[in-house]
Order: structure tokens, then sequence, then C-alpha cells
């Protein structure tokens, strides 16, 4: 395995672009991180995910870089909608007693301008908290402060 991966990365740095070099190496710098600091999740680790919390609420920011674009060059979608389930989802287990996790049920996202910028920053806040489920809301903003997303989310309240 370590030759196959040698001989792959080694063609990779010899034949790719600036950019691909660029986002070989927030790949290899994310699971570097993952190994090092035993990150829960590789997505937490590649996407060099910093959290903070207020009360009842829950940020995580994500640097913007090629390996997150589409092919207009803008935050993908789905990475949008990744950081911000996450940011929520990570509110939500925090606001539970130990012994119980919550999971996503739903997600509803309204994209509103395109992820472009330094980095990427969402907020989860709680709306409702049930016995069953959770609702929150989430917002992605670009580093010069506009919004880009609104988004809710119900979560389940299970035990682990």
């Amino acid at each position: 395995m370590k030759d196959e991966l040698r001989q792959l990365l080694e063609s990779c740095l010899e034949t790719g672009s600036e950019t691909d070099l660029q986002a070989i190496a927030s790949l290899l710098e994310g699971v570097q991180k993952k190994i090092k600091r035993n990150r829960s999740t590789f997505i937490d680790a590649i996407l060099h995910m910093e959290r903070s919390f207020g009360q009842n609420s829950c940020e995580i920011t994500i640097p913007i870089n090629p390996v997150i674009h589409n092919n207009l060059d803008i935050v993908h979608g789905g990475i949008t909608a990744t950081v911000l389930d996450t940011a929520m989802g990570v509110l939500a287990n925090q606001l539970l007693p130990e012994g119980l996790g919550a999971v996503t049920n739903q997600l509803n996202i309204h994209y509103i301008a395109p992820g472009i910028g330094e980095s990427l920053r969402c907020k989860g806040e709680i709306i409702h908290q049930g016995s069953h489920t959770m609702v929150i809301s989430g917002e992605a903003y670009r580093s010069d402060g506009k919004k880009i997303a609104y988004a809710t989310g119900t979560f389940f309240i299970i035990k682990k």
C-alpha cells in the first residue's frame, strides 16, 4: 500500500498544476491533523474545521481553498451544507446529557450568495429543544461578512 501511495503522490507532484499542488497540500495537512491530533473524523480534519461555542450556539469556520470549489470556482453547495449541518449537529449534541445523541432528520438550505473569499463561517443556534427532537437554525457567511446561506435542521434525539 505504501509503495502504491508513494507512486501516486510522486506522479501527482510531477504532473500537477500549482492549484493541484495546493489541493494536495491541503488534503495531506488535514489527514496529518487527523493522525496527530486524533480528530474525530476525516471530514473535520480535511476541511480544517475550527469550532467555537457561545451560549446555545456553535460556530465552525473553514478556510476556502480549491479543494472545496465547484466548477465555477466558488464553494460547492454540498460543502456549505456539510459545514452548516456540522455546526447545527455539534450544537445539538453539546446540549444533550450524556448517553444521548442527535442525528440529522431533515436539513433545509436556502442559498443566497456565492461562497467566495478567504473563509466560510457557519453558525448554529437552537430554536426548539424537545424530548425527542431539536430544531436548529444555521447561517453561513463568507469572510467579507455577507450571508451566503440560511438553513434549518431537525434532529432526532437518540440513545447512544
